[in-house]
C-alpha cells in the first residue's frame, strides 16, 4: 500500500513539475530618466567627458554573465532608453548587478557606475517601478529607474523562449560577425570591359560606369568608356555563395544618371579556388559586360592539413610529375604545369594602425589568377599557413605576393611585396623574403616566409615561349613620376652608350690609334667577308652565349653585378644623399632637356628620310636618284663581297693616305642637309593679305 501511495505522490510531482517551473522570467523595463508626468524630478545626471558629455550604455549581469546590454546614447546626460527585455533565472538569490558605462570609439570604455538590484526583494506579478540610487562612483551618485515584474514561466514557455534565444543568438552571431568581418570567403571581381553597349548620348555615345551588390556591400566602378580594368573584393558570409547584382549606367552631368542594362550572378555555381572568366549579356538591353570572378576560401588551415596538399602526397606527385612528363609533351598545350605556394608567416611587419598593430592579410597574383589569404587581426607575426595551387600556362611568369593591412572602412594599406619569377623558385625549399616597396625597388619592414613547388614540362614549356603572351587585364595606370623618368632615361642612355663604345672602338680601328689592334682588325675582316656565309651569324651569335655560359659560371655569386648595375647602385647612393630643392630641380631640369634633345634628333633623322623621298627640296631627291641608280648598277655587276671589301680597304687607309683628312659619314652628311618638318614650317612663306597691306592700313588710318 505504501509503495502505491509512494507511485501516486511521484505521478503527480511528475505533472507539476510539467506544468510549472521553478525558474523565474523577469521582465525589465529600463527608462533612465525618462520625462513623464508621474516620473520624479530627475535626479543628478551621470560624469561628464572632456567633451562635456557622455555616451552611456546599460549592462546587466547575473552569475558573472552578461544577459543584456542597451543600446548607446550619444552626447547626453539625462539618457531615455526606453528599452525591454526578459530574463531567465534560476533563483531568487541571485543578484541583478546593474553597471553603466561610458562609450569611447577606439579606447577603452569609461567605468561610469554600478549597483546591485536584489531579486528577492520584488513582489511577483506585480509591475512596479525601482530606483536605484546606489550607482556610486569617484564623482557623485546618480539614480537609474527601472520598471521590473517577475512570474514563474511553464516548460512550454521555456523551450519556446531558449528556442528563440538560439535563433537570436545565431542572428546576432552573423551580425558580429559580419561588423567583424569574419567572413566566410573572398569574391575578388576585375571588371575589365563593356562590350556593344547601347548608346544613351545624343552624340552616339555613353559615359558608362557598373555598379555591384552582394549583400548589404557595394562597389562603383570609374566611369570610362567601355574598358574599365579594376579590380575589388567583395566579402562572401553564406557558405552555399550568393547573388552578385550587377548593373550598367550612363553618367549624365547636371541630371540624373540613365540606366542602361543590368544582369544577376549565382556565386554558388561557381568553382572556388580558380579564376571565371565571364561574359554576362544585359538583360534589360543589347550589350554584355566582361568580367573576371574568383571565390576564395578563407578558412584557417592547419599545420597538419598542410601535409595533405597535392605535392606532399607522394603517390599525387608522382601522378603529376607523368601527367607533365615527356609522354604528354604535346597534350593540351595551354596546360604547362602547376606551381604551389605555401604561405607560412610573417615576421616584424610594418604598424599600419595607431594601435601599433596591423591586420595583414596576403594577395597573390599569376597574371590573371589572383587569389588571397585569411585575415590576421592585431598581429605583426601573422601565420597564414595556408596552400594555394595555380595552374601554369606560361612558365615566364611571375608570382607576386603582396601583403595588405585590412581596414573596414577604406581600401587596404600597403605592407610590403615580392615578385619570383616562376623559373626562379627551388621546390621544396622554404625561404624567407624581404618585403619590398610598391616599385619593388628598395626594402620595407617585414620577412614572409614561404614554400613553393614548380611542375612543368620542358618542350611545352619551350613552345608556349614563341607565342604571344597572355595579357594582363588589371594594370596600374602610369603616373608622372620625376625618379622614374630620370630611370628610364639613364636605362636608354645606358643602352646608347653601348653603341657609341661599339662605334668608337671600330672609329679607333681606322684611325690607327694601335697599329696592331688596325692591322688584326683589317686581317680579321678581310677574312670574314671573303669566306663569309649566312650560316656564319647563328655560328657567331652561338659563340657569344657560349663565352658568356663558361665567364658567368666562373664568377662568384656576389661578383655577378655587370657594369651597368655597379654605376647604378654608385647614382643611388648619390641620390640617398640629401640634396637642396634647388639642386634636385636642377637635376630634373637637365634629365628634361637631355629628353628634349633625344626626341628631337630621333624625330629629325626620320623626317629627313621621309623628306628626300616626298620631294621636298627637289635638288636634293635628285641627287638621291643618281647616287641610288649608281648603287644599283654596282650591286648587280658587282658581288657584295668585292664591294664590302673595297668600302673597308677605303675606310682603313683612308688615314693612310691623308693623315689629316676629318673623318665623315657620307649618308649621315647627305640627311643633314634634308630639311626636317619643324624647318619646313620655318622656312616656308606667308601669303600677304592684301587686306592688310601697309599702303592701306596708311590709308584707312593716316595718324
Amino acid at each position: 500500500m505504501s509503495s502505491i501511495l509512494v507511485c501516486a505522490g511521484l505521478w503527480v510531482c511528475k505533472q507539476i513539475i510539467r506544468k510549472t517551473s521553478f525558474l523565474f522570467l523577469f521582465s525589465v523595463y529600463l527608462s533612465l530618466f525618462m520625462s513623464r508626468s508621474h516620473a520624479p524630478p530627475p535626479p543628478p545626471s551621470f560624469s561628464q567627458t572632456a567633451s562635456g558629455t557622455s555616451d552611456p550604455y546599460v549592462k546587466f549581469k547575473l552569475g558573472g554573465k552578461e544577459v543584456f546590454r542597451s543600446k548607446t546614447i550619444y552626447k547626453n546626460l539625462n539618457p531615455v532608453w526606453d528599452e525591454g527585455t526578459n530574463l531567465l533565472v534560476d533563483s531568487l538569490q541571485e543578484p541583478l548587478y546593474v553597471k553603466v558605462f561610458d562609450y569611447d570609439f577606439g579606447l577603452q570604455d569609461d567605468f561610469m557606475g554600478s549597483a546591485y538590484l536584489y531579486l528577492e526583494s520584488l513582489e511577483q506579478h506585480r509591475y512596479g517601478t525601482v530606483g536605484l540610487c546606489h550607482l556610486y562612483d569617484t564623482f557623485r551618485t546618480p539614480s537609474c529607474l527601472m520598471c521590473i515584474t517577475w512570474t514563474t514561466a511553464p516548460f512550454s514557455f521555456l523551450n519556446q523562449k531558449r528556442s528563440k534565444r538560439k535563433q537570436q543568438q545565431s542572428l546576432r552571431l552573423s551580425e558580429l560577425h559580419r561588423k567583424a568581418q569574419l567572413w566566410r570567403g573572398i569574391v575578388s571581381i576585375s571588371l575589365i570591359e563593356g562590350r556593344n553597349l547601347c548608346p544613351m548620348d545624343p552624340n552616339g555615345l555613353s559615359d558608362p560606369y557598373a555598379k555591384f551588390r552582394l549583400g548589404n556591400q557595394k562597389y562603383k566602378s570609374k566611369t570610362l568608356c567601355p574598358q574599365w580594368r579594376e579590380q575589388f573584393d567583395l566579402h562572401l558570409y553564406e557558405e552555399t555563395g550568393g547573388i552578385l547584382d550587377i548593373s550598367v549606367w550612363d553618367k549624365d552631368t547636371g541630371r540624373r544618371d540613365d540606366f542602361i542594362g543590368g544582369c544577376t550572378l549565382d556565386l554558388s555555381t561557381l568553382a572556388k579556388e580558380h579564376t571565371h572568366r565571364l561574359e554576362l549579356p544585359l538583360q534589360e538591353s543589347r550589350g554584355s559586360v566582361v568580367l573576371l570572378v574568383t571565390l576564395t576560401a578563407t578558412s584557417h588551415v592547419s599545420i597538419a592539413e598542410l601535409s595533405l596538399t597535392p605535392l606532399d602526397n607522394p603517390q599525387e606527385r608522382k601522378e603529376i610529375m607523368r601527367r607533365y612528363g615527356m609522354l604528354h609533351s604535346l597534350s593540351n598545350m595551354k596546360d604547362v604545369g602547376i606551381v604551389q605556394v605555401k604561405v607560412l608567416r610573417a615576421e616584424g611587419l610594418m604598424a599600419a594602425d595607431v594601435t601599433g598593430k596591423s591586420d595583414p592579410f596576403c594577395v597573390l597574383e599569376l597574371n590573371n589568377d589572383r587569389l588571397r589569404t585569411h585575415t590576421v587581426y592585431k598581429n605583426l607575426n601573422p601565420e597564414w599557413n595556408k596552400v594555394f595551387t595555380f595552374n601554369v600556362k606560361d612558365i615566364h611568369l611571375v608570382l607576386e605576393v603582396t601583403v595588405f593591412d585590412e581596414d573596414r572602412d577604406r581600401s587596404a594599406d600597403f605592407l610590403g611585396k615580392v615578385a619570383i619569377p616562376l623559373l626562379n623558385i627551388q621546390n621544396g625549399e622554404q625561404k624567407s623574403y624581404v618585403l619590398k616597396n610598391k616599385e619593388l625597388t628598395g626594402p620595407t619592414k617585414g620577412l614572409l616566409y614561404m614554400e613553393s613547388d614548380v611542375i612543368y614540362s620542358t618542350v611545352k614549356a619551350g613552345l608556349r615561349t614563341i607565342v604571344p603572351a597572355e595579357k594582363k587585364y588589371i594594370e596600374e595606370e602610369p603616373k608622372l613620376s620625376k625618379y622614374l623618368l630620370r630611370r628610364n632615361f639613364n636605362r636608354v642612355k645606358r643602352c646608347i652608350m653601348v653603341l657609341i663604345n661599339f662605334g668608337t672602338f671600330v672609329n679607333s680601328c681606322f684611325e690607327w690609334q694601335s697599329p696592331q689592334r688596325s692591322i688584326s682588325a683589317f686581317l680579321v675582316f678581310v677574312i670574314v667577308v671573303w669566306n663569309f656565309e649566312l650560316y656564319m651569324i647563328p655560328g657567331a651569335l652561338l659563340l657569344l652565349l657560349t663565352w658568356n655560359y663558361f665567364v658567368t659560371t666562373s664568377r662568384e655569386p656576389g661578383d655577378m653585378v655587370s657594369g651597368w648595375e655597379e654605376e647604378e647602385e654608385e647614382k643611388d647612393d648619390k641620390d640617398s644623399e640629401r640634396k637642396g630643392f634647388i639642386e634636385k630641380l636642377h637635376a630634373l631640369q637637365d634629365v628634361c632637356v637631355s629628353v628634349q634633345s633625344s626626341l628631337d634628333h630621333v624625330a629629325s633623322f626620320g623626317e629627313r628620310i621621309k623628306n628626300t623621298f616626298n620631294w621636298t627640296v627637289p635638288f636634293l631627291s635628285w641627287l638621291a636618284i643618281c647616287a641610288l641608280c649608281v648603287a644599283t648598277v654596282l650591286l648587280y655587276l658587282i658581288p657584295l663581297r668585292y664591294l664590302i671589301i673595297a668600302w673597308g680597304v677605303n675606310k682603313f687607309t683612308k688615314k693612310l693616305r691623308n693623315p689629316y683628312m676629318i673623318d665623315s659619314n657620307e649618308v649621315l652628311d647627305f640627311l643633314s642637309r634634308v630639311p626636317s618638318d619643324v624647318q619646313v614650317t620655318q622656312y616656308r612663306e606667308l601669303k600677304i593679305n592684301p587686306g592688310q597691306s601697309p599702303i592701306k592700313r596708311k590709308k584707312i588710318n593716316p595718324s
